[in-house]
């Protein structure tokens, strides 16, 4: 087991290693542009990244907030390699590249990745950030839980001088097709500035949503529903610069999103084509329990940065401190009625201390400039999932890791990048004795409680990358990427559904991942194209399959392939029409098994386009496209049915609409519609998860109007 003095001195002078975006005013907005700071942990150049990104800019997102405001929906939009939005507040089976992905808040870690409960994506208000940068392919230079890439959400940062400056928007989101119940309403607010050495920024926002309603006006069915939920959101961050070149820096993220109802659902059968929708019911056939969501999840973070330790050298130091509490739906399948237990509802609880120190050195020779990217990471990660009764279904994972690295670049002749680094990991994962839960799905099928002898599990791995790019000319700059992740995620479903008594005896190995990477991009004036296929192999790969007996879905371990393609034209038609459009494959195998895997990995193919016309000075417009394509790779079992995550997919597409009206310098009006011409659909997860309440149709014509005040 890791010494606690060795944790704690790791605590005390190392901090997480992300800079922000713009904390000395180094860039402009249009060189932020094109400056990246989560695939290498310092600021650089996208053209210097031998590896597809996707950055969403500020403008990006305020458009598709007046669409839509869940972060689910935007990135969906925006990012070739992410599944299409499940229209909810989970995003299980919105995976990037086949994997999961490690969502962070300027550069800290979001996702509980010991108890994958798929709510990292909704952990902040779209309001607080200034861009969002995307890195795909298993990585671990943030450390475990990276296995598909990193979702970095950037905050908004505060001015160093002048007046302060602020914003307030309220809009009203309703639906369209039947409007009873379905009004909500939604505030935000923000306000910075500077005084001498002091500043600061203060954003809040908050939003009742009504009720949710699909193409045929009947309410959204309640698992991970969003109808009646309350959002709430306060982000603040404080900045005090000592000189040019030192800067300490303080944030506080607190985020909380229930569900708050008398609704309950009405079951369909998904294999037979009947939806789950809601309807208003007795108190006694409401779902009991705790709303279901994130419970104020609170982000604490200080932060030293010295642009000038040494003439060549920067650091940067942080210290984080997380607590998450996001509360699940009370589900029938947790029940015991030996005991007593109708059914139960879950937590998944996580608290982490973490610290990082980050230097980066550069040197420059002729037709050579050499940057070393260098640190420590240290994190303590406690992670359990209880049942609100009481009941321990996973119990505390208790991990410290200590991880050193080394990250590379050679610029030549200002046109060849070269990259390599290695992280060497060094991971300690204690659980105590504990039994598994008698849990059953009907009065025979229950599966059959089990004392594990607890043990403390030791994880080292050394992970490497390297990669070129070369920018021969505007019009072709190929590169090549090879990169590894170490991955423990989830290791927590593994200890819930064991069938043997000892943890040691339990596959709870770490997932080394090798992620190959080739790709072009290419500029033509106003005419830029990317383009790019991978693939990624990995020796124990995790799914699951449904046990009849016991009525459990066991997790299996066994080799997996994942490969695909995926491409970005982004097209300055006219300096006032500006088209983005995507399109992205992914498929992936068992190895070992020679099957396709299921759809919580495997999305469908997606094709996006964003259209967006400045039609005078004062009206700006936006039209957005989503397809999704077919994915029908399985079969139905001996009974007729699809079974797991099995269910087959077909195309569906959606059209958004939005619009901005500057009445005044200060003043703005805005509306959005989305599902503009009110398609009946079921999202891509909705018709693949046949798991009971999955089957809930896409959301029909919804439409949005607010103003906007900034002075």
């Amino acid at each position: 087991m890791l010494k606690t003095s060795l944790c704690l001195l790791s605590v005390a002078v190392s901090a997480c290693a992300i800079a922000d975006e713009n904390s000395k005013n180094k860039y402009s907005a249009d060189q932020l542009e094109h400056v990246i700071v989560s695939g290498s942990r310092i600021f650089e150049s996208i053209d210097e990244v031998p590896a597809s990104i996707t950055v969403i800019n500020q403008q990006q997102i305020q458009q598709h907030l007046k669409v839509n405001p869940e972060l689910s929906s935007l990135l969906a939009q925006m990012v070739p390699g992410l599944a299409p939005s499940t229209g909810s507040s989970s995003n299980s089976g919105q995976t990037l590249r086949g994997r999961a992905p490690l969502v962070m808040i300027d550069g800290v870690p979001q996702s509980t990745p010991l108890r994958n409960g798929s709510l990292g994506i909704k952990t902040l208000d779209a309001s607080a950030i200034a861009r969002i940068e995307v890195i795909k392919g298993a990585t671990s230079i943030y450390g475990n839980g990276a296995a598909g890439g990193i979702i970095n959400y950037i905050t908004k940062q505060a001015k160093s001088d002048g007046q302060p400056e602020g914003e307030i928007s309220i809009s009203s989101r309703f639906s369209a097709v039947k409007l009873d119940e379905s009004a909500g309403a939604r505030i935000s607010a923000a306000i910075n500035g500077g005084l001498d050495k002091f500043s600061y920024l203060i954003s809040a926002s908050y939003e009742q949503n009504g009720v949710q309603r699909d193409s045929e006006g009947d309410i959204l069915g309640l698992q991970y529903g969003l109808s009646d939920s309350e959002t709430q959101n306060y982000f603040t961050k404080l900045s005090y610069d000592f000189d040019d070149d030192k800067q300490l820096e303080f944030s506080y993220n607190f985020y909380s999103s229930q569900q708050k109802t008398d609704l309950g659902d009405v079951t369909g059968d998904g294999n037979i084509g009947e939806k789950t929708y809601a309807i208003h019911v007795p108190k006694e056939l409401q779902k009991p329990g705790k709303p279901q969501g994130p419970e104020g999840n609170v982000n604490i973070t200080l932060k030293y940065l010295d642009y000038a330790l040494f003439d060549n050298t920067q650091m940067t130091l942080d210290l984080y401190k997380q607590n998450i509490e996001n509360v699940f739906f009370f589900s029938t399948n947790l029940a015991n009625l030996d005991d007593g237990y109708s059914g139960g509802q879950s937590v998944i609880k996580s608290d982490k201390l973490g610290a990082r120190a980050t230097f980066n050195s550069q040197f420059d020779f002729d037709n050579l400039t050499t940057t070393l990217i260098y640190g420590i990471d240290a994190l303590n990660d406690k992670t359990s999932q209880p049942l609100v009764d009481g009941r321990i279904w996973v119990p505390e994972m208790d991990m410290d890791s200590v991880a050193g690295f080394l990250q590379t670049k050679w610029v030549i002749n200002d046109d060849i990048i070269l990259k390599a680094g290695v992280r060497k990991e060094s991971i300690d994962l204690t659980v105590a004795d504990y039994q598994t839960l008698k849990l059953c799905r009907t009065a025979t099928q229950c599966s059959v409680p089990l004392s594990v002898r607890g043990d403390t599990i030791n994880y080292d791995a050394t992970t490497y990358n390297a990669g070129i790019k070369y920018n021969l000319s505007p019009a072709f700059s190929p590169f090549f990427s090879y990169s590894q992740g170490s991955d423990i995620s989830d290791i927590g479903i593994l200890l819930r559904a064991a069938t043997v008594n000892d943890i040691a005896l339990i596959q709870t190995q770490a997932s080394i991942i090798d992620n190959y990477e080739v790709g072009f991009t290419s500029q033509f004036d106003d005419l830029r194209f990317e383009l790019a296929a991978y693939k990624s192999t990995s020796e124990l790969g995790t799914s699951n399959k449904f046990n009849d007996v016991t009525g459990v879905y066991e997790p299996i371990r066994a080799p997996q392939k994942i490969w695909g393609f995926e491409g970005l034209v982004n097209y300055a038609i006219t300096p006032q029409l500006k088209l983005v459009a995507t399109y992205s494959y992914v498929e992936g195998k068992d190895t070992q098994a020679d099957e396709y895997l299921g759809a919580k990995q495997i999305s469908p193919p997606k094709a996006t386009a964003n259209l967006a016309w400045q039609a005078s000075d004062d009206i700006a417009l936006t039209f957005s496209y989503l397809y999704v394509g077919d994915r029908k790779r399985f079969d139905k079992n001996e009974q007729g049915q699809y079974v797991g995550d099995q269910g087959p997919v077909s195309s569906y597409d959606i059209v958004n609409l939005s619009g901005q009206y500057q009445i005044t310098p200060q003043w703005s009006s805005y509306f959005g519609v989305e599902n503009l011409f009110n398609s009946d659909y079921y999202p891509a997860r909705a018709q693949s998860y046949t798991y009971g309440g999955y089957n809930i149709k896409g959301l029909g014509t919804t439409a949005t109007l607010g103003a906007k005040y900034q002075f």
